[in-house]
């Protein structure tokens, strides 16, 4: 559910009101009204009379010390920002549309330019104290100031946050037009200004914060396992948004080493729902009696929303990537057709844009449309970009990739890299050699593969696993020089680009610039695309960014698969409606009579 990852549920959504610009409103959408009027009473993907009761236990993997997730530092709990709410609730089941949460209404004001919300006087931190506009001004300001850096990037084009009266609170924007920004304040995380007074808000800490939402934290052993509780008397229990949904009387998450140990855990009955990610495992690790009587249910649902990029993450910080040409050769070592055949049972689909999986993917030639985007950066882009379709590296499968490989060598060779006594060394007798790095074992299956073709070139490539608090801070400080790694993607992008791609976050440790990205074309591309009048500009915008990304080699796709892969214990139930923009467990799950 949104609240469970705020820095992926942030991701920004276009939106026009469903009356005059400054009509206040229950809630706001892309296209027209709202799926659900005013008089809504749930979703249609929760029961209103699902029972209230039962523990659902979850599994996590690494490890934590921190329950602020809101900050860089440290690693925070699993499911600790449900403790929290928000001003708005955003519909699974509609691409680009919020309901009131915190917020009893909003209004938007002409162009965009502001955006303010009406309290609801019943709402409560869970001392019983009320929300005001004092906790709302606060939050912004402390987020923006002393949060992790992804807050400041977001809330960048926010001019001023006001009290307005007793319930309600403004936000001014510096420019106007910038169509998500009321969407991205709407899912803004309310803190209690006096709990935070005299406490170090960057620091982390173990000591559980006071909170406004479903649950609040009963019990923890750092690193191993938290026990969250709802809160009692938790004065939005009846919101048409949360009708039906925070079922549990308990969530439990207990830590696990790795992936694999997680997955014995989840078959000996040690936990109750698992969101499988390898086809692997999908495909013959499940062949226990348990799957065969149907006590754990394997289901897959299909889902709409955009896959993003998974893939070979290359940080252009280091030397030996800042030539394309070397990227570009790095990316024909990846034998994907064979591992799919022979790893995945032939289950992925690869990935061929930054917005796989949507309409906001390129593909074939640039439109018309798109040439007129990119036509005042042509001197500053490759060719390839108006003239060349992009196509991944491709094999017959085989598991010999001897023509890629052929073509690498020729593209290094360029590049100034020879090979010498079996070794590719620079003009300098540098050896070629980096290091890939994950917190999990799960990806050496395909690393392995990988790194044999690496060596075929006269490269000295290695793989390492390391703790996922170690991980953690070598990506935040890009303190790595290969690693394994998801850009998500909304279904209308936004301002998290300049996070993603933009130059003043190459350097700025903690943002989501792993690559290193730092490209005035790419820049002027995201400033459009922020600004961009409706949703045909934006379409045409996200493909011409896509080409610019592609043809820059950053990164070596890996592969998409459209549906989520979920295994569970029947004594949880499941409405038979599934939303397509999202799979949120806790609202949408709940403890049957069965024990």
């Amino acid at each position: 559910m949104p609240h469970l990852a705020p820095l992926l549920t942030l991701l920004a959504l276009l939106i026009t009101t469903p009356a005059s610009a400054a009509t206040p409103a229950h809630g706001l959408a892309l296209h027209g009204t709202p799926k659900y009027a005013a008089s809504f009473t749930h979703f249609d993907y929760a029961s209103p009379d699902a029972p209230k009761s039962g523990a659902l236990r979850l599994a996590a993997i690494g490890t934590f010390d921190n329950l602020n997730p809101f900050i860089l530092k440290g690693q925070a709990a699993a499911e600790s920002s449900m403790v929290f709410e928000t001003l708005m609730e955003s519909a699974l089941d509609e691409p680009f549309s919020q309901y009131g949460r915190v917020a009893k209404s909003v209004t938007v004001g002409d162009n965009k330019q502001w955006v303010a919300y009406e309290l609801r006087p019943e709402a409560k931190f869970q001392d019983g104290t009320p929300i005001t506009p004092d906790d709302v001004v606060f939050s912004f300001e402390t987020l923006r100031e002393k949060g992790h850096p992804f807050y400041r990037s977001y809330y960048k084009d926010v001019k001023t946050v006001e009290k307005t009266s007793k319930n309600d609170v403004k936000f001014t924007f510096k420019n106007a037009g910038n169509a998500e920004l009321p969407l991205i304040m709407g899912q803004m995380p309310i803190l209690s200004k006096a709990y935070w007074q005299g406490k170090d808000f960057a620091a982390t800490t173990l000591t559980p914060p006071l909170g406004s939402g479903p649950y609040k934290i009963e019990s923890f052993t750092a690193g191993r396992t938290i026990t969250y509780r709802r809160a009692p008397n938790w004065w939005g229990e009846n919101l048409p948004v949360n009708k039906g949904r925070y079922n549990f009387d308990t969530i439990i998450v207990d830590y696990y080493r790795d992936a694999t140990v997680a997955l014995e855990a989840l078959l000996a009955g040690k936990y109750d729902f698992r969101l499988e990610n390898s086809a692997k495992n999908w495909a013959s690790a499940y062949a226990t009696p348990a799957v065969k009587d149907g006590r754990l249910i394997k289901k897959e649902i299909k889902n709409e929303l955009p896959a993003g990029m998974q893939g070979f993450v290359m940080n252009t910080r280091r030397p030996m990537f800042q030539d394309k040409r070397v990227r570009q050769a790095l990316a024909l070592a990846f034998d994907f057709e064979w591992g799919n055949k022979t790893l995945a049972f032939g289950a992925y689909t690869r990935t061929k844009s930054y917005f796989a999986n949507s309409e906001l993917a390129s593909s074939g030639l640039p439109s018309a449309d798109e040439v007129k985007v990119l036509e005042p950066y042509r001197g500053s882009l490759p060719d390839e970009v108006f003239t060349q379709t992009y196509e991944p590296p491709k094999t017959d499968g085989s598991g010999d990739a001897r023509d890629n490989l052929r073509q690498a060598t020729a593209l290094l060779a360029q590049a100034g890299w020879t090979l010498k006594n079996g070794q590719l060394v620079n003009d300098k007798g540098e050896p070629f050699r980096f290091e890939i790095v994950d917190s999990s074992p799960l990806f050496e299956r395909w690393v392995q593969p990988f790194l044999r073709n690496l060596e075929r070139l006269g490269i000295q490539a290695t793989f390492r696993v390391v703790d996922s608090s170690q991980y953690q801070n070598m990506i935040d400080g890009f303190d790595f020089d290969m690693t394994v790694h998801v850009f998500g993607q909304s279904l209308s992008p936004g301002n998290e680009q300049r996070d993603f791609w933009g130059s003043a976050k190459a350097d700025q440790k903690g943002s989501r610039n792993l690559i290193g990205v730092h490209d005035p074309v790419v820049d002027a591309l995201i400033e459009k695309l922020i600004h961009a009048k409706d949703r045909a500009e934006l379409v045409t915008l996200c493909r011409a960014l896509d080409r610019v990304l592609l043809w820059g080699h950053y990164v070596i796709p890996h592969w998409n698969f459209g549906a989520y892969r979920i295994a569970y214990w029947d004594k949880l139930a499941m409405p038979d409606v599934n939303p397509q923009y999202g799979l949120d467990i806790e609202s949408l799950w709940w403890m049957k009579a069965k024990e």
